[in-house]
């Protein structure tokens, strides 16, 4: 079954329906995002997205914020671009530490963290590129502790990334963070299902 790649209007609930429904909608939320999170590292973990964890952030910026219809394009137009569209994945890559004075000392070392990204498959890197036209890193070189990454395929990469006999692994290759974790297979097949 193809993902969907577009959140429309037509797919929202109306506000007091989502909120009658917000507990149940979160645990069954929770079972698709258990298998879309790697960690890599001590404290860099990628959540990647697809069209329901994005559908529940418009719901949940509807729900919180209040705005009506009003608010319906504007979230639209942040978050359909964080779905998968086919042959790439989508993350939001944070750094989560809780530790507010060693967070601001590891931020401090890792500004353009966001380029050395990759997943590695038969011996090559499928370099992440960041989503947005913000800036994720100071000229001072201090990284954000939010990123958003796209990775780009090609149809043989496609068929690897399927493929449980290619050894596939995600990495951080910064001079600061150098750090890569295997994708466990029930990560890989999930993840699988966002390419067309």
């Amino acid at each position: 079954m193809t993902e969907k790649r577009e959140i429309t209007e037509a797919d929202l609930l109306p506000v007091e329906v989502f909120a009658r429904e917000r507990d149940a909608r979160r645990k069954a939320l929770a079972e698709i995002k258990k298998n879309r999170r790697v960690g890599v590292g001590p404290f860099a973990n990628f959540y990647f997205e697809n069209y329901h964890t994005m559908w529940w952030q418009v719901q949940e910026m509807l729900y919180i914020e209040k705005g009506g219809a009003a608010q319906i394009a504007d979230e639209l137009a942040v978050y359909n671009p964080l779905i998968p569209k086919g042959r790439e994945l989508v993350a939001t890559l944070m750094f989560e530490i809780d530790e507010r004075e060693r967070r601001n000392r590891e931020l401090a070392r890792l500004g353009g963290v966001e380029n050395s990204v990759g997943f590695t498959l038969d011996g090559e890197t499928i370099r992440a590129e960041p989503t947005d036209d913000i800036e994720r890193s100071t000229p001072e070189g201090r990284a954000s502790s939010v990123h958003f990454l796209r990775f780009s395929f090609t149809e043989e990469q496609v068929a690897k990334f399927k493929d449980p006999s290619v050894k596939l692994a995600l990495e951080i290759s910064h001079p600061h963070y150098g750090h890569s974790a295997l994708i466990p297979e029930p990560v890989r097949r999930a993840l699988s299902e966002d390419f067309d």
